[in-house]
């Protein structure tokens, strides 16, 4: 904030309304911004954007290959989704040079997809892994902030600025039956609603320029609703592949009724938690969070691995599913047989789910992401905290 207001120094208003947000966010103190940012004014060069790229994508592969044993040689398909960094050569072609990786590998660049790109990955792999018998294939997820750090005065636009923050996850599936014995979890769906034939849909999350010609995202005053809509589509998909007999037969029953008797009726809402014992909701922002926990009626316990993954990373795009689910790890909580529903919103406008069920209790890992500070979570993050 104090950047901020040697920057905007000509729009205090500006800055004030950053402190607001922040104020709001739910995010803590050790959230990371690329070093560019932190140049006053911002460098966002083009260097300065790839060397975040490497920093992030790199690190999150090493830590992949040190954990699982496998070698370069062995990845046959890979896939890096990253929305608002599309260099040449691609990200996918970045990590092939890095780790001299096979010329007949099948690479896969995915940009401008938004926060849910990285289940759209996975489906992608998912579906390659289909035709593709004894494979492995690394999906690497990621948003890279140092090029798309809005400089201008625009409220809408100056949301991201608030919110997003640097992460990065590596993930490796694989068709191989000799990995069925060590693979912590099984896909078992993936559904993906795309709203966006509605043009509100479409613009709610829109990257433009300001009307001084700063380039930035513009985040709508109707992303709640259109993000609501879409949740109810994909509820609605993936409802009869998850919950009991039971569940389906009420929301049925209350569906019927609304088409014939009274469309006034409340909709019933099915009990997702008899479905699945861990919930990774999307760390998009307090507001998203809140939205889910009383849409799907959860617990503080269920959204708490969003609600940490929020206040000690921030939003960290399509990436934020994976801290997630290793906070739940961390804590020792991922038991065998538990069946994880990951929710992610994105550009477009998407909200996609996947469904995993895990193979084995899982060990609380010695290392990653929240080892340095495992033991400090959960934390009471109040309403408001004045900066």
């Amino acid at each position: 904030m104090e950047h901020s207001r040697l920057i905007l120094n000509q729009n205090p208003k500006s800055v004030d309304f950053q402190m607001r947000i922040l104020e709001r966010s739910g995010l803590g103190e050790e959230t990371c911004l690329p070093p560019a940012i932190h140049y006053i004014p911002p460098t966002p060069t083009m260097e300065a954007a790839r060397g975040e790229a490497e920093l992030v994508i790199f690190s999150s592969i090493d830590s992949l290959m040190q954990k699982t044993g496998i070698k370069p040689k062995d990845i046959d398909i890979l896939i890096v989704n990253c929305s608002l960094f599309s260099p040449t050569p691609s990200l996918s072609a970045m990590v092939v040079n890095k780790y001299k990786l096979r010329s007949n590998i099948k690479s896969y660049n995915l940009s401008g997809m938004g926060c849910s790109a990285g289940l759209i990955s996975i489906d992608l792999a998912r579906d390659l892994l289909q035709v593709h018998p004894n494979s492995n294939a690394l999906v690497v997820s990621t948003e890279i902030i140092t090029p798309n750090y809005y400089q201008g005065s625009e409220r809408a636009m100056l949301l991201p600025n608030c919110l997003f923050r640097m992460g990065g996850a590596a993930v490796l599936l694989s068709n191989k039956r000799r990995d069925a014995a060590r693979a912590k979890y099984r896909l078992v769906h993936v559904v993906r609603t795309h709203k966006g034939s509605d043009d509100k849909a479409y613009t709610c999350v829109y990257e433009q320029e300001d009307p001084q010609g700063k380039v930035g995202i513009n985040l709508s005053k109707d992303l709640m609703v259109i993000a609501g809509e879409a949740l109810k589509s994909n509820i609605t998909t993936i409802g009869p592949l998850v919950l009991p007999a039971s569940e389906q037969l009420l929301f049925l029953l209350t569906l019927i009724g609304r088409k014939i008797f009274n469309p006034k009726w409340k909709p019933y809402i099915p009990d997702f938690k008899l479905a699945f014992e861990h919930f990774c909701i999307h760390a998009g922002g307090r507001a998203v969070i809140d939205e889910l926990q009383r849409n799907l009626q959860l617990s503080a316990e269920h959204v708490e691995a969003s609600r940490m993954t929020l206040h000690r990373f921030g939003n960290t795009s399509s990436s934020s599913l994976w801290y997630e689910l290793g906070y739940i790890e961390a804590k020792g909580r991922m038991k065998k047989g538990d069946r994880v529903w990951q929710i992610a919103f994105g550009s477009g406008f998407k909200c996609n789910s996947a469904v995993w069920k895990c193979n084995r209790t899982i060990k609380t890992p010695a290392d990653g992401p929240w080892t340095d500070c495992i033991h400090r979570y959960p934390v009471h993050i109040p309403e408001i905290v004045k900066l």
